[in-house]
């Protein structure tokens, strides 16, 4: 967690940087995009962490320092930008996140087809293998009676 939190403060400091420099916050762009990115990692770190591991405080602080860094952004963006930046970052946030969520659904639909088919092809080799099984102690009961009729019961 505090990998994706110096990260997110990393590219933040880069974006004032910039814009303190170029006074546009488009110069920013590729730093904008790495604070996203370290945001949504940062995100998904604390919701995938297990109770026990847990440390809701410093889970807290970590947010509450991205909600602070996302308002002085907002503030950038506004401030710095054209008129609608900061809807349109929105918007693109959103359709990134949907874009991310369908590729993450994608790839486990593929993975549970994927088992389904092995689960079907290994089905099926037992079910070959049974029958195989059950018509070879048929024969083997078939040739077994024939022996015992051919001989009348002599060994």
């Amino acid at each position: 967690m505090l990998l994706e939190l110096a990260a997110a403060n990393a590219a933040f400091a880069v974006i004032k940087e910039a814009v303190q420099n170029s006074g546009e916050i488009m110069s920013a762009g590729k730093a904008v995009m790495d604070w996203f990115g370290a945001k949504n990692e940062l995100q998904k770190r604390i919701e995938s962490k297990p109770e026990s591991e847990r440390n809701y405080l410093e889970e807290f602080f970590a947010l509450e320092e991205m909600k602070q860094k996302e308002q002085e952004l907002k503030d950038l963006m506004i401030i710095q930008g054209r008129p609608g930046l900061w809807q349109d970052w929105c918007k693109f946030q959103q359709q990134a996140r949907q874009k991310r969520e369908a590729a993450k659904a994608e790839e486990t639909r593929k993975q549970i087809t994927k088992e389904k088919r092995t689960k079907a092809i290994i089905d099926k080799c037992l079910m070959v293998f049974w029958i195989f099984l059950i018509v070879l102690v048929a024969l083997a009961f078939l040739a077994g009676t024939l022996w015992l009729v051919m001989t009348k019961g002599r060994f």
